[in-house]
């Protein structure tokens, strides 16, 4: 079905523009790939020629078959005082070979003659002349009106006047942009209508985020009548970034109920918006709208006893249908709904009139007293949950343990021993580590293995530390959280002491206990 709003992806141009984002050619290429596999309608590649990462993508690209977007190459109108057809840069966008050339040009007076050091009349032919002859090469042309509201704002006649310059050139598309990322959506319903009315080419938008309103003067120009939208996965771009693709799709979709993506696409948005992430190697903001970790995560006592009654009254939509999931964390806030919906998703068959549950309630809020923390610790959860309920004795029981560190001339050397009791049978080894969490890890797990040898399996994936009250110095009580695989599921676990080496122990030792429990 044709959609009522086109999706522009520039994750891979604008959004590489962002600090701290460096993308290779190989990350470019997987991301695009991915990208036409989700259903947007325009993949921006880049600016060829302007380094050598870009001209190598575009000539890998031309190799590849996209199914459901269209590849587009990104420059400038030709410069000032040169003929079109002699701008190398011109040249460089119709040797990438691709469907659709994206352009952008001045709209604001001031940059015209500021920036550009060019006559208000000589700007309009650049526009004109760089439109007409990439359409007489038979390319798809979008023009990106730079500075868009900014220029229309200080002069409107001489803005409008660009935009259609470019239209009456032949141009298939007009997109408006807040390049600053200054503007108001008052502002850009007011303009975008202004231009409606004056333009019969469709319009698009790209928005920059620097005041927080990236995604909604972007909906405010949709709403104004345009039907094109740029932005980037995750909200990646300049200074603050741009319009965040992630928020605006579903959205569009699933708030103004305008068709933009397929509804299998949807159901998939998470999922993308955490490839990218990975592909950029930065963290997933669990905060993100829609499609962070923490969207549809309840922690208060009462909204989690709403949400088990009745869902919709604190959940804007089903997560599942953009690839999210409801979470119930635990607390010192948690009621008793929390720790059943909490128990039931951890597969235990709790109901609130469960004996054992005003234990299990109190227990986790002394312990989160103590410093303990459980949203990222479900595993130690679940093995406290078991604990109350089934009263049974754990697979193993550490008895003593020891860690030495010495000096041999230039290196350190750690050393751990560990004695662990396994129903009547006890164990004694020894083990040297890069360090002495390292070493009593390997002392506990060699002690483990002859009794269970599923353990050898079990890796840890990350360790993290925490100083919860830094002011009593090195004495400050220390958290430490684990990540564990065993390569086929992850579990995270917490352990929490005045000595770190003690409180890596507990998540050392909650770790291999939950693998050795959980079925």
């Amino acid at each position: 079905m044709k959609p009522n709003v086109e999706i522009y992806d520039t994750t891979l141009r604008d959004g590489s523009q962002g600090e701290g984002i460096n993308f290779s050619v190989m990350d470019k290429l997987r991301i695009a790939e991915k990208l036409d596999a989700f259903g947007v309608h325009y993949i921006e590649g880049g600016w060829p020629g302007s380094n050598p990462k870009d001209i190598e993508f575009f000539a890998e690209a031309k190799r590849r078959k996209f199914k459901n977007a269209r590849l587009a190459s990104f420059g400038s109108t030709r410069r000032k005082g040169v003929a079109v057809e002699h701008d190398d840069q011109v040249r460089l966008l119709l040797e990438a070979e691709t469907p659709v050339v994206t352009i952008y040009g001045k709209t604001w007076a001031l940059h015209v003659r500021e920036v550009l050091k060019a006559t208000p009349d000589e700007n309009i032919a650049m526009i004109a002349d760089t439109v007409k002859y990439l359409k007489d090469h038979g390319r798809f042309v979008v023009y990106d009106a730079e500075h868009g509201f900014d220029g229309f704002k200080a002069d409107p006649e001489y803005a409008l006047a660009t935009w259609q310059a470019a239209e009456q050139a032949g141009a298939d598309l007009v997109v408006l942009c807040d390049t600053n990322g200054g503007s108001l959506p008052t502002e850009i319903t007011r303009i975008t209508a202004a231009a409606r009315g004056k333009l019969g080419v469709k319009l698009g938008i790209h928005t920059h985020n620097d005041i927080g309103l990236g995604v909604a003067n972007s909906l405010a120009a949709i709403e104004a009548g345009a039907t094109h939208v740029q932005g980037t996965i995750n909200g990646y771009g300049e200074r603050t970034g741009n319009c965040n693709l992630t928020s605006v799709i579903p959205t569009l979709a699933l708030k103004l109920k305008k068709l933009c993506l397929p509804e299998s696409s949807l159901r998939i948005l998470k999922e993308v918006s955490q490839f990218v992430d990975e592909i950029a190697n930065i963290r997933h903001d669990p905060r993100q709208p829609w499609v962070g970790e923490a969207a549809f995560a309840h922690k208060g006592g009462t909204h989690v006893n709403a949400v088990q009654k009745l869902v919709s009254s604190y959940e804007h939509i089903d997560p599942a249908r953009i690839g999210n999931t409801r979470r119930v964390l635990i607390s010192d806030l948690a009621g008793r709904s929390n720790i059943v919906m909490k128990a039931q998703e951890l597969g235990f068959k709790l109901q609130s009139d469960t004996p054992e549950l005003k234990e299990i309630l109190n227990r986790i809020k002394v312990l989160e007293h103590e410093g303990y923390e459980f949203e990222a610790a479900e595993a130690s959860l679940a093995l406290l949950i078991r604990k109350i309920l089934k009263h049974r004795e754990p697979p193993f029981v550490i008895e003593s343990y020891h860690v030495s560190i010495r000096r041999d001339r230039a290196n350190f050397v750690c050393q751990a021993s560990i004695k662990v009791r396994v129903d009547d049978a006890t164990e004694h080894t020894i083990a040297e580590g890069d360090g002495p969490v390292n070493a009593l890890d390997q002392a506990l797990r060699a002690g483990l293995v002859k009794f269970y040898p599923e353990l050898k399996r079990v890796k840890l994936s990350d360790y993290k530390v925490r100083i919860l009250n830094s002011i009593a110095g090195t004495g400050a009580r220390t958290r430490v959280l684990i990540e564990s695989t065993d390569g086929k599921e992850e579990w995270g676990t917490v352990g929490v002491h005045d000595n770190i080496i003690e409180a890596s122990l507990q998540a050392l030792s909650d770790s291999l206990e939950y693998r050795l429990t959980k079925k």
